[in-house]
């Protein structure tokens, strides 16, 4: 059954890549198909161990999702986030409580507890979802932080609901009591232990290859321990620890986060089918005309107030207050946490607490498929989308880089140069094109230069083992089959002590084609160009007039009618469809004799062309 659990889980988030929709559509789809509809999915496990399990899965993910949180990516919205995490939380659990009780139907001990539980905005959908929208940094940040930062707030508020209405007879006192012990627990115990395992990294005291696996050890014994202490206060210490260790100097962050990340995406797929398969028919017929009701106000009345009513005078835009209005996915922690509290309620005596858990799901698959449809076209609506659907970040300002960039503007693809030299990066300010300047794998750069639009990156200076570094760091975010290099100079088949190819990116454009080459070749008058192929006018009616590939002229790169690019990588086929704009480096219309700027006429278009000079 295990291994069942995770090839469908698997197999149903590679269906939703492929069809580019949120994984939570498939698996949740695939898990009420295989529980509640046809019981090929039955879960022999005492309902408590099975939450107990569930719980840590979710501490995963919460860490992981803390880890990724950068203080610089909220440097310009700061008071925005704050808002969202403080009084937010606050404001939706009271309206959203009243909403269950006055339209849903619900017993007052019913609403608080859901209203603390739809608190959570679910950060395992909302990362999906920014990278497929594509929203511009600040926009992506306000979501990104209230999603991974309110989710232990929400379990802390439905659990302090919870220990409200069950426990009503020990007063207010000690209820209050219990909360502030577990905000205190979490953040004491969470920052302590971050810290902690900072140092130990630092001093070398864990070797390298037990670095990974003794984190994720740590990461469970934090959750267990902090939930023994104060229930339900371990999500938000694993929170708090993965913040920590993701903004203090830790040189093994970006590799641990690579370790966590596919972790957290098995988790994702195995708790989504196993806890939508603990439903059953009779719980889906217990979402009513008045349930539905509910969801439709917490949709377009609680959300919408909550937002606009805690970022008064944040100094936000009123497009991010309407776009992040709308935006709340639920996903895997309030699923879990329905399912801790749920049947405990219902135990305590309150029979409509059924309804909490299919109410959630219905919330969460609602909740995903809308805004899974409506982001990017609400997004670009707004302006809080990247203008362009295809962009391209080059590493390096030099001539031709610089024309690159260009004709990639001129073809309606977003385009940036990256170079620490200010001298090299003046024709490309000159072009008006986007420009940073700085060191590229700087702090600077990771927390404030705006890469929306970039989808593809191209690693092009004269140090091939920088071009290796980069490309060996901007691998895991954009794909290293989207990551590009100019090919190693030194590239010889005898040559033993050449860069591997397994450090650097795919090679483009061609395996003879250096940055040196590119340079002489850019001196004797060749240039990047385009052109517009047609049905009149294909690319095999351009190479009939143009020479041969690798002579006369090189492929770079292509960019589709709907503005898709595609980098030429060396050794594989170039065969740009009509519509698609052909960006290539060939001769130009005139060319450069010597150094002295004097330049020498060159064969018309239809004339006979003679061969490049060749240079080694």
């Amino acid at each position: 059954m295990v291994v069942a659990v995770l090839v469908i889980g698997v197999a149903s988030q590679l269906v939703a890549s492929r069809l580019r929709l949120p994984a939570i559509v498939v698996l949740l789809a695939v898990g009420l198909t295989l529980g509640p509809v046809t019981g090929l999915v039955a879960i022999d496990m005492d309902p408590h161990d099975l939450s107990e399990m569930v719980g840590l899965g979710v501490a995963i993910i919460l860490f992981e999702g803390g880890m990724s949180l950068r203080f610089g990516e909220v440097r310009h919205v700061s008071k925005t986030v704050g808002r969202l995490v403080t009084i937010g939380p606050l404001l939706a659990m009271a309206l959203g409580a009243s909403a269950a009780h006055y339209i849903g139907g619900m017993s007052w001990g019913t609403a608080a507890v859901i209203g603390g539980i739809l608190v959570v905005t679910g950060p395992t959908v909302i990362l999906p979802l920014l990278r497929q929208a594509r929203l511009k940094r600040d926009t992506a940040a306000i979501l990104k932080w209230e999603g991974i930062v309110n989710d232990p707030t929400g379990v802390l508020l439905a659990i302090l609901a919870f220990q409200w209405f069950t426990n009503i007879e020990d007063g207010i006192g000690s209820i209050v009591l219990a909360w502030i012990m577990a905000l205190g627990i979490g953040v004491i115990l969470g920052a302590g232990v971050g810290y902690g395992m900072v140092l130990l990294f630092r001093l070398g005291i864990v070797p390298d290859h037990l670095k990974a696996p003794t984190l994720l050890v740590i990461v469970l014994l934090v959750a267990v321990a902090a939930n023994a202490v104060v229930d339900e206060s371990g999500l938000l210490a694993v929170t708090i620890m993965g913040i920590v260790m993701g903004n203090v100097r830790l040189p093994d962050r970006e590799r641990l986060l690579n370790f966590k990340e596919p972790l957290t995406v098995l988790l994702l797929s195995v708790l989504f089918i196993l806890i939508p398969s603990t439903l059953t028919i009779d719980d889906l017929r217990l979402i009513d005309v008045r349930v539905v009701a509910f969801l439709m106000v917490m949709l377009l009345l609680v959300r919408p107030a909550t937002v606009w009513l805690s970022t008064i005078g944040a100094g936000t835009t009123r497009e991010n207050r309407t776009l992040v209005g709308w935006i709340a996915p639920r996903g895997i922690v309030a699923a879990a946490t329905a399912g801790v509290v749920g049947p405990g309620l219902v135990d305590a005596g309150y029979e409509d607490a059924n309804k909490i858990l299919p109410t959630v799901f219905a919330m969460i698959l609602v909740t995903v498929v809308l805004h899974g449809v409506t982001l990017g076209p609400l997004a670009r609506r707004l302006g809080l989308s990247a203008e362009s659907r295809s962009g391209l970040l080059i590493i390096g300002a030099s001539e031709w880089t610089v024309q690159l960039a260009t004709r990639l503007k001129d073809a309606g693809v977003s385009a940036m140069i990256a170079d620490d030299s200010y001298h090299r990066m003046k024709s490309a300010r000159m072009a008006e094109v986007r420009t940073y300047y700085g060191e590229i794998l700087s702090d600077d750069a990771e927390v404030s230069l705006d890469l929306t639009a970039t989808t593809d990156v191209l690693c092009a200076t004269s140090n091939d083992y920088y071009n290796s570094l980069v490309a060996g760091a901007l691998g895991p975010e954009y794909g290293f089959h989207r990551v590009f290099q100019l090919t190693n100079t030194s590239r010889e088949d005898s040559d033993k002590k050449r860069i591997n190819d397994d450090h650097g990116g795919v090679t483009a454009f061609d395996e003879h084609l250096g940055f040196f080459r590119l340079q002489m070749l850019e001196r004797e008058g060749w240039e990047v160009r385009s052109t517009k192929l047609t049905e009149e006018f294909s690319w095999a009616d351009w190479k009939a007039t143009h020479g041969t590939q690798g002579e006369q002229y090189y492929p770079m790169a292509q960019v589709s009618a709907d503005g898709e690019l595609s980098l030429y990588r060396a050794g594989s086929s170039f065969s740009p469809k009509a519509g698609a704009t052909a960006i290539y480096f060939a001769r130009g219309r005139a060319e450069r004799t010597g150094d002295t700027g004097v330049m020498a006429a060159v064969p018309a278009e239809d004339e006979p062309r003679p061969a490049p000079v060749d240079v080694p």
